[in-house]
């Protein structure tokens, strides 16, 4: 990891950076198998997974036979994992339910707003090397709070054609209603466009790669929305001189092992900090089985010293981290003044990894600086916004003539027309 000293502002550019290809590196490749998708719908959806995923598909839905057999293949210590992380994130995502609001703004105007679920939603799970069962429960969990009728599923089968047991597990607990052999970009083309096995839908979650992310970026050209631009993972550490080196290096290596382009971040006011993390980090790396993964996002990673409190806040804001560990006795201060971070973890035995599978909050969040605007996933994700109004006799009196006079001064005659005519028939 590169060490940093002396730190001004000016390098703050440079030196926050990630380590990221930029859209027009990688848009002509989504572009082009978007369009074939869109053309020849599963012909080009196969001919992508056998190139990309090494396999010839004949049937792109994974069948029931397929799902009930991987519940046999998985253990019950991982079942019982799994179920105690899918009660706590029910009990997260359940605890946002809002109810309708209600308000009379005027004497006879009643305004109300109410929640609906969005009836179609896709959730794309990255498979590969690290098969994220976890992100199912993540996304399907709030989607069934909400009521969405339709949880349709891509994922990257293996070079034998199969999706991972854990995966399938999981959907069939959380009643994703729909599995495909899909990843990358085609999954994402076939979610936004809809083929002859897959169901188009109204709005894309999920976390991928550089590519997934610009594809997703992309199908909102095509009116699918989608949760949030979420690419590679990153996790920025503060610390100080009494915190574990060897917790502060296990944290940072949880997110390096995501991926080649994933980036952390140590920033600390201790010197003899950093030097003592960075041994814990050369030590851990050696017995992690991603090592060659890790490696390369370490590479990519920053020691970063500071000379106070103040400077580290204002340099964590400016990076805006998808995830921010708080592990520094003055935990107060930072809790208080974040304003960028997609989450935040605070104190010495809460780490990343417990809000990536079983402590209740969403690990689906904002990266590449996005957290600055972004939420992470939580049930309102799945559902929308929709305002009623009703005005009697006596609410249509109140607003009507400043309805006339604002619709005149705008110059739209029908609008004041619209009013005119009901306070003539009042009169």
């Amino acid at each position: 990891m590169e060490k940093i000293y002396n730190l001004t502002k000016a390098d703050w550019a440079d030196i926050l950076k990630r380590p990221t290809q930029t859209v027009a590196d990688i848009e002509a490749t989504v572009t082009d198998i978007f369009a074939e998708v869109r053309s020849k719908g599963d012909e080009a959806i196969k001919k992508y997974t056998n190139l990309f995923d090494g396999i010839q598909l004949e049937d792109l839905k994974v069948t029931l036979s397929e799902i009930n057999n991987a519940e046999k293949e998985i253990t019950d210590e991982l079942k019982q994992a799994i179920l105690l992380a899918k009660s706590n994130i029910e009990k997260f995502h359940k605890a946002q339910t809002t109810g309708k609001i209600e308000v009379e703004t005027s004497n006879g105007v009643k305004c109300w707003q109410e929640k609906r679920p969005i009836q179609k939603v896709g959730l794309y799970i990255p498979g590969g090397s690290a098969p994220l069962f976890s992100t199912i429960l993540m996304l399907s969990i709030p989607a069934k709070l909400a009521g969405c009728k339709e949880i349709v599923l891509c994922t990257p089968p293996d070079k034998q054609g199969n999706i991972n047991p854990a995966i399938l597990y999981t959907a069939k607990l959380c009643g994703v209603t729909e599995i495909f052999k899909i990843g990358g970009i085609q999954a994402i083309a076939a979610l936004t466009f809809g083929t002859d096995s897959v169901p188009g839908v109204y709005k894309i979650f999920g976390p991928g790669n550089q590519f997934v992310t610009v594809a997703k970026q992309l199908a909102t050209k095509y009116n699918v929305a989608i949760d949030m631009p979420a690419g590679p993972s990153e996790l920025l550490v503060v610390a100080d001189k009494l915190s574990n080196p060897a917790y502060v290096a296990s944290d940072l290596l949880s997110q390096a092992e995501h991926g080649a382009d994933s980036q952390v971040i140590l920033v600390s006011t201790s010197r003899e900090l950093i030097d003592k993390v960075e041994i814990e980090i050369e030590q851990q790396l050696e017995q992690l089985p991603r090592k060659d993964i890790a490696s390369k996002a370490i590479a990519n990673s920053k020691l970063i010293y500071v000379t106070s409190n103040e400077e580290a806040l204002e340099l964590i804001n400016e990076y805006g981290p998808e995830h921010f560990i708080i592990n520094t006795q003055e935990e107060d201060f930072f809790i208080d003044g974040v304003e960028n971070a997609g989450s935040i973890f605070i104190g010495k035995y809460t780490p990343e990894s417990a809000g990536d599978y079983a402590s209740g909050t969403n690990h689906t969040l904002p990266t590449n600086g996005y957290a600055k605007q972004y939420s992470g996933v939580n049930l309102d994700s799945f559902m929308k916004s929709m305002t009623f109004q009703k005005i009697d006799e006596t609410g249509i009196k109140n607003i009507g003539r400043a309805i006339e006079i604002m619709a005149e001064a705008e110059g739209l005659q029908a609008h004041k027309n619209a009013v005119t005519l009901r306070l003539n028939d009042l009169k």
